[in-house]
């Protein structure tokens, strides 16, 4: 475990963005649908890496599969499983609804987090 400051500062930055889409922006469908999806990913992917040093590329795929099985879970409303029906921070968190569209936007942003970090291993 090792903390880097420039990897926690982009996710807090992410998360602010985050924030402000929830919060600001959920008027504009396409921000609110899809924009707030490709940022999650890369939110988790900075957060993870300022605590811990791990191969980027696993690390990518592992998130990318981490989305898509929440996704999947949404299909059989999990939340409401678990008892969290009526909390709605917990809900947004988790989701409510599957969309095979959500899975496209996860992928865009782990692409871009392959795209991000094979630039800089190539100025290596």
């Amino acid at each position: 475990m090792k903390f880097n400051l420039k990897y926690f500062l982009i996710a807090v930055a992410i998360f602010v963005v985050e924030v402000l889409i929830a919060t600001k922006l959920k008027d504009i469908f396409f921000v609110r649908a899809y924009l707030g999806d490709v940022f999650v990913v890369m939110l988790m992917y900075y957060f993870i890496k300022a605590f811990f040093d791990l191969d980027a590329t696993k690390l990518i795929i592992g998130i990318f599969v981490f989305s898509c099985l929440i996704e999947f879970l949404q299909y059989f409303h999990f939340g409401e499983l678990l008892g969290f029906k009526d909390n709605r921070i917990v809900m947004i968190v988790l989701g409510n609804s599957f969309s095979w569209i959500d899975i496209l936007c996860y992928f865009a942003g782990c692409v871009i987090l392959y795209l991000i970090e094979f630039r800089n291993l190539s100025k290596v």
